[in-house]
Order: C-alpha cells, then sequence, then structure tokens
C-alpha cells in the first residue's frame, strides 16, 4: 500500500472544537475546489473536468471509496492532525499541500475565518515550509511495511469506531475480532480498486477484555442543512494469540483507519504490544 502523509500543528489563541473533523474537511474542501479548479461557471454539475478533478473526486463523486483521510485524537487544545493520500491519490499531493496552505493563510478556520501565520506543515514527517514558501520534498510517496508481528496486543479505538453488522452499527459488547480485521481488508481492496473480496486467512486471536463505551458525536451539514450523526464505539480490546495474517492487518489499520466516516478522522486505531 503506498501513502503519503501530511502533518500540520497550529497552536492558536482561541478555543478549538473537541472534535475538529468536519471542521477542517469543511476548510479544506472549500480550499482545494479554488486550486483545483478551472471550469469558469465555479460549478460540478455537468462539468466537463471531473475526470481529472480532485476536489470532484474527493467531495462530490457518488458511490466512490475516498482515498484520504483525517487522523486525529479527540479533545486537543490545539490544532494537531495529519491527512493521508492513499495509492494513486499520492501524486495529488502538491495540489493538497496548496490547498491546505490557502486554507490556513487566507481563507481560514471556524465561523470566524480565523487565518494564521505561524504553523508546522510536515510531509512525511520532514518539514515542507521554508520562509512562508512550499518546499516539497523530491519523493513523497512511501510504501508501508510492518516491521514486527505481535501476538498478544491491546487495540485502542482512539476516535469512534463505526461498523455495521447485519445492517446496524455496533454499539458495544457484540463487536468482534473479525468484524474489525474484515473491516480493514475491505479498505485495502477499495482503495486498491479490487472491489469485494473475502478475506483469504483464517482470523485467529481471543479477545480477553473489553472497555468499551458508546461515544455521542454529532456534525452540522451546511450542505444537506440537518444535523448527522457520528457517534461509535471508543475504548480498547485486549487480544492473545493473534495469527500473523490478522496481526498484520491490524497494523495497516492503523494507517487506513476503520469502519466508516474515516475521512473526517473516525476509526482510528493503535495497536500496542501486551506484555502481561
Amino acid at each position: 500500500m503506498q501513502y503519503s502523509k501530511l502533518s500540520i500543528i497550529i497552536k492558536p489563541n482561541n478555543k478549538i472544537p473537541n472534535f475538529i473533523g468536519s471542521q477542517i474537511r469543511g476548510a479544506l474542501g472549500y480550499a482545494l475546489k479554488k486550486v483545483t479548479c478551472i471550469n469558469p461557471s465555479y460549478k460540478c454539475d455537468g462539468c466537463f473536468a471531473t475526470n481529472n478533478c480532485l476536489y470532484y473526486q474527493f467531495y462530490e463523486k457518488k458511490n466512490s471509496f475516498h482515498k484520504y483521510r483525517f487522523d486525529f485524537e479527540l479533545g486537543f487544545e490545539y490544532y494537531n492532525f495529519d491527512f493521508y493520500l492513499f495509492d494513486d491519490a499520492c501524486e495529488k499531493l502538491p495540489y493538497v499541500v496548496s490547498a491546505f496552505y490557502m486554507m490556513l493563510t487566507q481563507n481560514g478556520l471556524g465561523k470566524e475565518r480565523t487565518t494564521y501565520k505561524d504553523f508546522d506543515m510536515y510531509v512525511n514527517d520532514s518539514s515542507c515550509i521554508d520562509k512562508h514558501q512550499i518546499k516539497l520534498p523530491k519523493e513523497y510517496i512511501k510504501t508501508f511495511q510492518i516491521d514486527t508481528i505481535c501476538q498478544d496486543i491491546t487495540l485502542k479505538l482512539v476516535t469512534p469506531l463505526r461498523i455495521k453488522k447485519e445492517n446496524i452499527f455496533v454499539r458495544g459488547d457484540t463487536l468482534e475480532l473479525k468484524d474489525i480485521v474484515n473491516s480493514i481488508y475491505q479498505r485495502q481492496m477499495q482503495l486498491l480498486g479490487a472491489g469485494y473480496k473475502k478475506f483469504p486467512y483464517e482470523i485467529e486471536g481471543e479477545i480477553v477484555a473489553k472497555e468499551l463505551h458508546y461515544k455521542e458525536l454529532t456534525r452540522e451539514s451546511n450542505r444537506q442543512k440537518t444535523t448527522m450523526n457520528m457517534g461509535g464505539i471508543m475504548g480498547q480490546i485486549k487480544i492473545k494469540n493473534l495469527n500473523k495474517e490478522s496481526s498484520e492487518v491490524l497494523k495497516l489499520g492503523e494507517l487506513l483507519g476503520v469502519g466508516k466516516q474515516t475521512v473526517f478522522g473516525l476509526g482510528k486505531i493503535k495497536v500496542e504490544e501486551s506484555n502481561e
């Protein structure tokens, strides 16, 4: 799996939302349209350039799988987030960096449209801003690699996880290891354009403890003029005796995210080796 990571840190004087996903995704979309749109009408409906438009692919295209996601934790006192691009979307990183720079320096964030002069921006952990100019590295596409395999882990659900079973969102103890592994694997297949494929290995691992709770979360949709539910499961799960294939998929989930609405920052997980 190929990916590129853009990281941004801003320490504003004002208070920021507990959940920043809706705000920063909306602000990025506004800037990305300014950066990429070549249609004089500035409208997507009937546009001649939709097949090559990054904004259209990321925000307007129906029934498609988006090759990006936001990554952050809830409740930070300042903006500290990553933005991941996957597969062939990595080639569009220069447009994305330009859009984020415009978002921060010209368009602003929040209802007050607050702009910023002082912020840090990194591509794959290397600074890409020098004297208020964007300086991209020559190589910015990386290949995901797994260095270690862990049999006994603590799986932390850092932001709300939204997974459906029998067309109903899981809300607690019915969450199983196979639900998480299958969700990550299907996400990988969709990112690679492979369509649905059954996970080709046995899913082996024993859940020995769960500390889960349902986190209520909503966002206001300006487009649909409604409040949308973004709630999901948070907490941690202790798992023993994972087989190699299941362990590898969970590590991949740290990169790709799990479940629905990962483009807003949901479904962030961490895999930590357990020594108990």
